[in-house]
């Protein structure tokens, strides 16, 4: 053992000791102390992490990076996987790069359509609007809360030429029909599983039935490293594409810190440029710096080892809530699943029925008020927000659904920071709640 690796043992044996110091989880107090939706759950392995990658001081993408990338990849069962700096840029990417010219016929050009849902997060829906494509929304199912499949063989015209779906706090579309759909008319299909990341669809990981998928890496996400987010194919042309458009619009494919990977930096001709100009600064794209850092990818590398039990956690403390909320079903909507889904919940959905004595907005007071935090689901109907007024569109039918969830849906969280006297507490609050009105 060299004396650098000797003095890296010391310094993460005191960073352990700091953690169980400084870290040190305050015992819940019942009413006093917040409930999180979500948030980080961690241990010393990742501030280790993150401090070995800060010794190396490789301050953009390296070991950890490409760790990260590989061990992201195996666990989908995809290809490749790219590390970018968050969910909304794998978003972003996931949809610039059909627009690639490399795709030849089947490239996105503006005016063609994407068919998706104004019921989400905006970044599943921004992209469309910056590329110049033109959105068309098709309603959702209440209880799974995801895109009406039924619906979207009348939604095709002959512009469209893509789906771009999120599977709903992290319950699975109706997969097999969306991509028989995508099959049949020659369509591309992205996944936005940002929410979902751990999910099953018969028996099969969602993120890896698209063409395109992207995972977040925020902390509220099943794994963190604070900023952070994933794009992830099996295509190689594809991955090429999205490696270009995050690291500027080159054509190099070279690794930060590496030259003449391909060993023909000098001796080719692109375009107008002179024959031998240097590979590195050949651009194919109209790109962006979207890259994420080591130190990210570290932190990313301990989380992504504790996945399969996070995805544990995230589920019984789902089964609890349900099994404890079922008694008020006559009032609320419970989530639904379709057969073959297995959902790694991001959180526990529930719709306030028409019929309920109460309102949405009751029942989300009372639990802020005792300090259990709640959610919308996002934006709601996204064509109600301001930013969107006025956006070059089509909806296909109505989106009464939509609505509806925007004025009577709401959800608490599973994540694994949430141990048995949080979940007990959370029930009895809604026990107490439903005893006063109902």
């Amino acid at each position: 053992m060299t004396k650098t690796d000797k003095l890296k043992k010391e310094i993460f044996k005191k960073v352990t000791e700091f953690y169980r110091l400084a870290h040190r989880k305050n015992r819940f107090v019942p009413g006093a102390s917040a409930v999180h939706y979500g948030g980080r759950t961690y241990d010393a392995s990742e501030i280790v992490s993150l401090v070995d990658a800060s010794l190396d001081f490789w301050l953009t993408a390296g070991r950890f990076a490409k760790s990260f990338e590989k061990g992201f990849a195996a666990f989908l069962g995809v290809k490749y996987s790219l590390l970018v700096n968050s969910g909304s840029s794998a978003n972003l990417l996931a949809v610039t790069a059909l627009t690639s010219p490399l795709l030849r016929s089947r490239r996105l050009r503006p005016g063609d359509e994407v068919i998706t849902t104004a019921c989400g997060f905006p970044t599943t829906l921004n992209p469309i609007l910056q590329n110049g494509l033109v959105p068309v929304f098709v309603d959702i199912d209440l209880g799974a809360y995801n895109i009406q499949a039924d619906k979207i063989k009348k939604a095709v015209s002959r512009k469209t030429k893509a789906i771009f779906i999120a599977h709903t706090l992290g319950n699975p579309a109706d997969l097999a029909k969306i991509t028989s759909i995508c099959k049949k008319n020659g369509l591309w299909f992205l996944e936005d599983n940002c929410d979902a990341l751990g999910s099953l669809y018969k028996n099969k990981f969602t993120g890896s039935f698209g063409d395109i998928s992207t995972a977040s890496l925020y902390p509220a996400h099943h794994i963190t490293m604070g900023e952070g987010g994933v794009v992830s194919t099996s295509d190689p042309l594809l991955n090429k594409i999205i490696m270009s458009l995050r690291d500027w619009g080159r054509d190099c494919w070279c690794a930060p810190g590496k030259d003449n990977t391909c060993g023909r930096r000098f001796t080719q001709k692109f375009g107008d440029l002179p024959r031998g100009y240097d590979h590195k600064y050949v651009y194919s794209h109209i790109g962006y710096n979207l890259k994420a850092t080591d130190m990210q990818a570290a932190v990313g590398c301990a989380q992504l080892k504790k996945l399969p039990n996070f995805i544990k956690i995230r589920k019984r403390n789902f089964a609890f809530l349900y099994k404890r909320l079922e008694a008020y079903e006559k009032y609320l909507l419970l989530p639904l699943t379709l057969p073959g889904a297995e959902p790694s919940w991001f959180g526990f959905p529930i719709f306030v029925k028409e019929n309920a004595p109460f309102k949405r907005n009751d029942i989300v007071n009372f639990l802020e008020k005792h300090k259990i935090a709640t959610r919308m689901l996002f934006g709601g109907n996204l064509l109600r927000q301001p930013a969107y007024d006025g956006i070059k569109g089509r909806v296909a039918g109505g989106l009464e659904n939509t609505d509806a969830v925007m004025n009577n849906f709401f959800w608490i969280g599973v994540y694994p920071g949430l141990d048995h006297d949080m979940l007990e507490y959370m029930a009895k609050t809604f026990d107490i709640f439903m005893a006063k009105h109902t």
